[in-house]
């Protein structure tokens, strides 16, 4: 049995986690089993879960000593891992965060360390595949892991292990964490862009794994899938706009997504405001067809339909923050 105290652990493991009783309980056995190898300690900072999160949590803190519970006011991720980290993070090397609806195979965490000691990595991100459990999930997760869904972001293809400015979070030193302030915790979204802006800024070195990756199960229904793309879009232009930085060419593109629709209001002046519109569905037609080609499965052909949907939330919310140009009020995380 592993008997050190907090601060003396090698690796910090951080799970926020907001009503994921459907995915907690397999989680924890995985980070429980890691932090048995590696002296480990795991803390779910959890915000607010009225649903039984909590009460599996506790059931598995009872019997297991590496496994802590605690309460995130804040309710927001960005805010949990930093509470984590400045209650349990002295005297620890590395801070390891998983999401609770995630997946990860037996050696992730063990390849996460052997590939930072390898590349002398301050942080190693990885590339996540999403899988759906009912017919919607499954389309969703068509939208997510095709190129038209996903912009050709790096850590949501697979590929050779490469030097990267952004990735999906996963190990990272403690002290580099640390030494740029962690997540900026007024973020709901993007907070894992925007730290990675200031590390890289720092000199930090981030490494995207080829050897591992994880699994995502996405939102099940499309009222949350809208909000979820809506507040990733208003995380990235809070992102930009703090750092004085300009959106991506992928990025520039889906923003102008709302604009150009919202030219259908026009179309008592002429139908040739709706061109925006009709081209938008003919993008969605002919993207579906091109993932149902690729994934064999007919019902790729709704998959175009809602990466288009994903698009235009995520561009929705881009400009109502750019726009407003103030704070956005924080919500209960969502990504």
């Amino acid at each position: 049995m592993i008997t050190a105290t907090p601060s003396e652990r090698d690796v910090l493991i951080v799970i926020p986690a907001l009503n994921e009783a459907r995915h907690i309980e397999r989680v924890l056995t995985f980070a429980s089993a890691f932090a048995a190898r590696v002296n480990g300690l795991v803390i779910v900072t959890d915000g607010g879960s009225d649903d039984a999160t909590c009460d599996i949590v506790r059931r598995r803190a009872s019997g297991d000593p590496l496994v802590r519970l605690i309460d995130n006011p804040a309710r927001l991720q960005s805010a949990g891992v930093n509470l984590a980290v400045a209650n349990f993070g002295d005297r620890v090397e590395w801070l390891l965060r998983l999401d609770a609806h995630s997946q990860y195979p037996n050696d992730y965490g063990d390849i996460l360390l052997a590939e930072a000691q390898q590349h002398g990595a301050d942080s190693v991100v990885v590339s996540m595949h999403a899988e759906g459990q009912g017919f919607l999930q499954q389309v969703v997760a068509d939208a997510q892991n095709s190129r038209l869904g996903n912009g050709g972001s790096a850590h949501r293809l697979f590929g050779e292990g490469t030097w990267v400015d952004h990735g999906h979070h996963a190990l990272m030193r403690i002290d580099a964490f640390r030494a740029v302030g962690g997540y900026d915790d007024q973020f709901s979204h993007n907070e894992d862009a925007e730290l990675d802006h200031r590390l890289r800024a720092a000199g930090h070195r981030i490494w995207l794994t080829g050897r591992t990756s994880l699994t995502y199960f996405p939102r099940s229904r499309i009222g949350p899938l809208i909000r979820q793309y809506y507040n990733f879009g208003r995380g990235r232009a809070r992102n930009l706009l703090k750092n004085k930085t300009r959106p991506a060419a992928r990025q520039a593109v889906v923003a102008m997504l709302a604009p150009a629709l919202a030219l259908v209001l026009f179309t008592p002046i002429s139908w040739a405001f709706a061109l925006p519109l009709v081209l938008w569905m003919l993008a969605c037609f002919a993207g579906g067809v091109m993932i149902a080609l690729q994934t064999g499965r007919p019902r790729g052909l709704l998959a175009g339909l809602i990466a288009g949907i994903m698009h235009m939330a995520w561009s929705a919310g881009f400009w109502r923050h750019w726009l407003a140009r103030r704070p956005v009020g924080t919500e209960k995380s969502t990504a």
